[in-house]
């Protein structure tokens, strides 16, 4: 499998919330992660990441992603998405009630490959902007 069809199965478990039952088989063993993102600070693996995801869309279940460039950097292996995550805040999953807000978040993946999986990962996001979209911040 190319690097870049690991890396689309990959977002799309990670983005549906499979979490790392589905991901890891695209991943290194111990992939890493990171993001400037404080709604992400404490995480630090891919594994960790593919839960929280798994988390996130418990209160937002209709949570979707729209892809508008999937692009694969030979020179530098890796594979970056850039998308915008849909969804609505319509289920108490201990956060609070459902506020009903909507959110349309931007953000990027960059997964650097070594031997055709994911070592690295990392996201781009503005974190505050969303949560505040949502009603949590």
């Amino acid at each position: 499998m190319s690097n870049f069809d690991t890396a689309m199965n990959f977002f799309d478990a990670c983005e549906t919330g499979k979490g790392w039952n589905a991901c890891k088989e695209f991943c290194s063993d111990g992939a890493t992660f990171s993001a400037q993102a404080d709604a992400l600070g404490e995480i630090t693996t891919v594994e960790a990441y593919s839960e929280w995801m798994k988390g996130f869309l418990v209160p937002v279940p209709n949570g979707k992603y729209e892809i508008k460039s999937f692009a694969e950097d030979n020179a530098r292996g890796n594979v970056t998405a850039v998308a915008i995550f849909h969804g609505t805040h319509s289920v108490d999953a201990g956060n609070g009630a459902p506020t009903g807000k909507t959110i349309a978040a931007d953000y990027v993946y960059v997964m650097d490959f070594t031997d055709g999986k994911i070592s690295h990962m990392n996201k781009i996001w503005n974190d505050l902007h969303s949560l505040k979209q949502l009603g949590w911040a």
